[in-house]
This record gives structure tokens, sequence and C-alpha cells, in this order.
């Protein structure tokens, strides 16, 4: 039987996995699972091939301490690396397998490049208290999860590569529906729910043809189906011919492009070579080599604008938002940046009409510099994308909910930042602090925001009993919920400049 059964009632529990038996731990009457293998060890010979199955175990095996996070440059908080990596962690506060909670599956972000579950901010413990079954999973990161090379595509039955983050990500949610009922989950009721990269990668999951029916919801924080992305840096656009080159650029920086067997040669280096060699960067001034997903025909549609805009979409109902200050945490080690470089920027993403995006988001003295890209990062990367979802769902039977986050809290990255990228995390998990700065405003925010996040996962409408209406987004009334000090609804959000951006991308 899928999803296998609770050995016991009885805290703690051996659950048997549709691969082999697990033991877990008990927080706060939350039973937790990590480090649960979802694939086999993308290594040697499957180092950028689609994930393949887990080998099966008889033993109980411990799931009590994360796995190691995937390769990525130095991260804080991202803990120990290894290619060694596809594993899942549960939260669930299910006393027994029957119980069918909804689940959340969340997918972390950091550019496609760093980040891991393991970090603090993702503990999915407070969630889950509130009637959710939690799992968050790793997935392969830059060079290794994304790699796109002419010899690569040739060895592919799909004749094409890349992608294989997102395979993964494809991989963890069929394990979710062949497990998650021994958990007390629901597999008919999950919803994927991302930040940044995160929320990128749920946007592009809704188009994904190799991912329908194994999600009936989405939650996209901060970012939307690569498009708005190239506005973060030029190369970060899914197009296949320019990311190959890099994966040949790459090749050549191994000193594996002369070899014989160039694959072989690559995949003799190490993990650790292969992303100190690709030096990925996530500045938005920076133009080396960057990999990401891309549009490959199998994976992904080969234009995603034309799936949202024809309705090619999953069916499903989708939360999408942003913050007020979405851009400051590009712009946090930056120095020296004049009105000149600014207007670089602006060419590099709009040619030569640089100048129309120049008087809609102007910076007329070098103060004016990082306000200007703060809020042109905060539109283009992030709010229209958003709204472009939003207004696409109205094609479907599904509903859309278009939120803004500009609660700022008194935290120490808040007043340097502003309402950046990723504030609303410690709302969102209810992982916060009073020490951290948080008092009892944003203590209350997070309470209501988990309450609309998990209304959501249980049944597709954020609303409930006690909170503030959200009306379902209509581009006639252009409306969307604010979370700040209050909660309210307003309309038109940053509505001249969302049609500007818009009007570049048709």
């Amino acid at each position: 039987m899928p999803g296998g059964i609770f050995a016991t009632e009885k805290i703690p529990d051996i659950i048997q996995l549709h691969s082999g038996p697990i033991s877990g731990e008990v927080e706060d009457g939350v039973r937790v699972f990590m480090g649960i293998p979802y694939a086999a060890p993308p290594v040697g010979e499957l180092r950028w091939k689609p994930p393949q199955a887990v080998a099966a175990w008889n033993q109980v095996r411990n799931a009590t301490a994360f796995s190691p996070s995937c390769p990525q440059p130095k991260q804080q908080d991202a803990g120990k690396f290894s290619e060694d990596c596809l594993y899942l962690n549960v939260w669930t506060p299910a006393k027994k397998p029957g119980e069918r909670l909804p689940v959340m599956v969340w997918i972390h972000g950091g550019a496609f490049n760093f980040g891991s579950p393991a970090q603090p901010e993702y503990n999915g413990r407070n969630l889950a208290e509130k009637g959710v079954v939690v799992v968050t999973i790793n997935y392969r990161l830059g060079p290794l999860g994304f790699l796109v090379h002419p010899l690569l595509s040739k060895e592919s039955d799909h004749n094409t590569s890349g992608n294989y983050g997102l395979l993964d990500q494809i991989a963890a949610l069929k394990w979710v529906q062949k497990n998650i009922a021994a958990f007390g989950g629901d597999p008919e009721r999950v919803t994927i729910f991302g930040q940044s990269a995160g929320s990128r990668s749920v946007s592009l999951q809704m188009i994904s043809p190799l991912s329908a029916g194994l999600f009936h919801r989405a939650i996209a924080e901060s970012g939307g189906p690569i498009i708005g992305s190239e506005y973060l840096n030029p190369v970060f656009n899914g197009n296949m011919a320019n990311v190959s080159k890099m994966g040949q650029k790459l090749a050549a920086k191994l000193g594996c492009d002369k070899d014989e067997d160039a694959l072989t040669a690559m995949r003799a280096k190490s993990a650790q070579e292969i992303v100190a060699a690709a030096d990925c960067k996530t500045s938005v001034f920076e133009e080396g080599l960057f990999f990401a997903p891309v549009f490959d025909g199998w994976v992904l549609p080969k234009d995603p604008l034309a799936a949202f805009s024809g309705g090619k979409q999953h069916d499903v109902p989708i939360i999408v938002g942003s913050t007020l200050n979405e851009g400051t945490l590009y712009l946090a080690d930056e120095k020296d940046l004049t009105v000149g470089k600014y207007k670089s920027f602006l060419k590099a993403r709009f040619a030569d009409n640089y100048g129309k995006a120049f008087a809609m988001f102007p910076a007329n003295q070098a103060k004016d510099v990082v306000p200007a890209i703060d809020h042109f990062l905060t539109v283009a990367a992030n709010a229209q994308p958003a709204r472009f979802v939003a207004q696409s769902m109205e094609l479907k039977k599904s509903r859309a909910y278009l939120y803004q986050f500009t609660r700022l809290p008194d935290t120490a990255m808040a007043r340097k930042l502003g309402v950046h990228h990723g504030a609303e995390l410690a709302y969102v998990f209810g992982n916060m602090n009073k020490s951290d700065g948080y008092d009892d405003t944003d203590i209350e925010l997070s309470e209501q925001m988990m309450a609309y996040w998990v209304n959501f996962a249980r049944t597709g409408n954020p609303n409930g009993q006690g909170l503030v209406d959200w009306p379902a987004y209509k581009s006639k009334s252009d409306l969307n919920l604010e979370f700040s000090d209050t909660i309210k609804t307003n309309k038109h959000l940053f509505k001249e400049e969302c049609d500007f951006i818009n009007q570049q991308s048709i």
C-alpha cells in the first residue's frame, strides 16, 4: 500500500515508507523527520541526469538530522555540503495516519545557486502546529542543478539538458504522493510554496507538464515564472542557446573542453571544483556565468509568457505577492553607485529603450540611485510578475489572490534594508523572537498570515473567521491585500510602473 502505515500510534513512531522504515523525534507534540532520501544520490554517472529512484532499505533509518545541503558558494546557515543531497524533511502534527491533513511543500530560495531547507527560518514546527503537514526539500543548485551543454543534450532521451533542480522538485512531489498519507497528510491537498527562487520554481511548476496532478494549490512569494528575472540579471532569461554557451564556457574553465570525452572529464571533477569554476554571483551588476531554469520544451514550455497568457498553466488556486523593498538585498554590498552606473544598468536591460525606463524610475543624483533600483526591481522582477500570474488565472476556473507585504519590523536587517526581499518569511513560518526586534504587532501579524496560508492549503481559499476579507484577483478591480501594521485591501499596486514593465514584455 503506497505511503505505508504507522507502526504504532505512540510517540515516537516508526513510519514505513515505500522505500523503507524511518524513525523521527518529537518537538512540542509535532513529529519531525529529517534527512529522508527521496531520490538516489546524483553522483558519478548520475550527475547531470534526471533524479533516479532511491534504493530501498530494510533496517529502521534514523531521520533526526538534516541532510547535507546541495553544493553552492559558501552561505551562512546552509550547513555542510554534499553532492549526495536529495533529501527532504517532514513536520506533522497528526497523531495517526488517517487524519489526512493538508500538506505544504516548501521550496527554498537563493537565486537557484544558494540556500538550504536547514536554514533556521524554514523550520516547519510552528506552521505545522496550525494543522498542516510541512515538507521542506533540497534540490540541486547552480551548475550541478541547471547546466546546459550540447553533449548533455545529445545523451538525453529528450535531446535536452538543464532543469535537473526542477526535476528534483518534481521527484520530491512524487515522493509526497506515495508517502505523505503515512504522516497523516492528504495527497489530494498538496500546496507548493516558496520564496524568491522558490517562488519562481512554484510559478514554473505551474506550467511544467511533468508536474501535472502533483499539487493542488500554489503560493509564490516574491518571484514569477522567470519573466522579470532578466531584470535582476540579463542572462537570467531561460534561453537555451545562451545558457548552453555558458555551459561550454564552464567546461573550458574546468579544462575539460578539449578532452576526447568532455562529459566524463567533467563528471570526474569534484562538486566543489565545479561550483568554484562557475563562480556564480547574484549581484545585479554581475555579467559572469549563471545557471538557472531554462525553457527546454520538455520540463518547461519554450515560451512561458505564451503558456500563462494562453491559460496553459495548471488549474490550481494561487497566492502571489511581493514585498515593499525587493531590491535592497541585492544592493546591500554595492559601493559608489552613480547615476551613470544606473543608466548602464538600465541599458543592459532595455537597450535603446532605456530612456523611458529611466523616466519611469528616475535618479537625478547619486543618493537617488539605490531607491530607484530598489523600486525598479520591486516592480519589474516581483510585483509585475505576480500581477501577471494573477491576471492569467482569470482564464482558469481557479482563483488567484494578490498581496503586498509592507510591515517594517525593528530587526537589524529591516533597519538597514527596509521591508526587504524575504522579510515575510518569519511571519509565514512563525519563527520570530522578541530578542531579534519583533514585537506584539509582528507576532499578531504572523498569526494572521499563517491563518491565511493554512486556510488556503486546507480549502484553496485563504479567507476564514476573524480575518480581513481577501478578495480574489480581478484585472478590472486590481485589488491586493496589504500585510502591514494592520491588514487592509488596496487597489492598483504600482499600476503605472507595472503597466510600463508589462509593455516591455509583450
